[in-house]
């Protein structure tokens, strides 16, 4: 295993350190604790918060500022945070607005934010489960689909909402409304080395993609032969598009060409270009695309593809101004 890291015991703490060091106006990290907050708390506000186990970077923390989470808290690589960590992330949030919680549906993450949202006396509490992933209905971290790279829609539209002064009931109607409308499917052609692991996951071999992956490195649905990318993005956009929600009757939709860590720019950009011809054929206009490491497996090589089917209100929190470590718009 090859990796900058010091001690594996301290990989977490000294990435979150890190952060903070780099963009001081934007996060800091509260005292005795791996959560990350917002520099400067916003009164008068709803707060919302997410989180989940690290290496996922970007997410959670890099999403934390104006416009979007105002707490992230991770735990330990692949590992859900502790109910005592996610209830300070609460106390240090809670303007007297209440605190909006999206949880990514892992078995832990379901159980430790709820659980941490019923010790928090005196705070009104709500939540969304985000489930966008198509490929698989149980896994082995979760009952129902798993909540990967489509919950930062949810971030980003719930955390513009609470920027503009809804109120708790709104931003969880707006919240409701994102993962009705999201879903993804994601695939891996190199597993992700946890640290603390020091090998990788699963093995690939050199003519080989896992299809269905999880964002936890576990292994997907089928194991293909390596295909071209416009085939690859065909498979996945079926999946997608023939799911539950109807993207093909002329619909505005919002999209993500998600990196796993270890996937070069250049090719989600491919991916992001068959992405867009097979939408424009079906007569699906696109409102906004984000291409990037945004919800990653360590150094997995991989990607997924997200959409968002929009209406007038979500797409007017998508495209309001956001500004974050890893996120900025004007």
């Amino acid at each position: 295993m090859k990796k900058f890291i010091n001690d594996v015991e301290n990989v977490e703490s000294e990435m979150l350190d890190g952060m903070c060091l780099a963009e001081p106006d934007k996060v800091r990290r509260l005292e005795d604790s791996n959560v990350i907050v917002r520099a400067k708390k916003k009164e008068g506000k709803v707060a919302v918060i997410s989180g989940g186990g690290s290496g996922h970077e970007p997410a959670h923390g890099g999403f934390v500022g104006t416009g979007m989470l105002d707490a992230a808290v991770p735990g330990p690589v692949y590992t859900s945070p502790t109910p005592d960590e996610i209830l300070k992330a609460i106390e240090a949030v809670d303007a007297g607005k209440g605190v909006f919680m999206v949880i990514k549906n892992y078995t832990g993450d379901v159980m430790n934010f709820e659980m941490a949202g019923e010790m928090a006396d005196g705070v009104e509490i709500a939540q969304v489960v985000t489930n966008d992933d198509v490929a698989v209905e149980d896994s082995l971290y979760t009952t129902g689909r798993r909540g990967v790279a489509g919950t930062i829609f949810v971030h980003k539209i719930a955390g513009a909402a609470a920027e503009a002064g809804k109120s708790l009931a709104e931003v969880k109607a707006v919240a409701d409304k994102v993962v009705a409308n999201t879903r993804s499917m994601g695939v891996a052609l190199k597993p992700s080395t946890v640290p603390a692991a020091g090998k990788p996951g699963f093995e690939l071999g050199e003519d080989e993609m896992e299809l269905g992956i999880g964002i936890h490195g576990e292994p997907g649905t089928s194991r293909e032969k390596l295909q071209p990318a416009d085939a690859i993005v065909d498979h996945l956009l079926d999946k997608i598009m023939n799911d539950d929600v109807d993207y093909t009757d002329g619909s505005e939709v919002a999209v993500i060409i998600n990196g796993s860590g270890g996937t070069p720019l250049m090719e989600l950009y491919i991916l992001n270009k068959r992405v867009h011809d097979v939408l424009a054929g079906k007569g699906v206009k696109i409102a906004k695309t984000y291409v990037g490491n945004i919800m990653t497996s360590l150094d997995m090589a991989g990607a997924s593809i997200s959409l968002c089917k929009l209406d007038d209100e979500m797409k007017a929190l998508l495209l309001a101004p956001a500004d974050t470590v890893a996120f900025t718009q004007d």
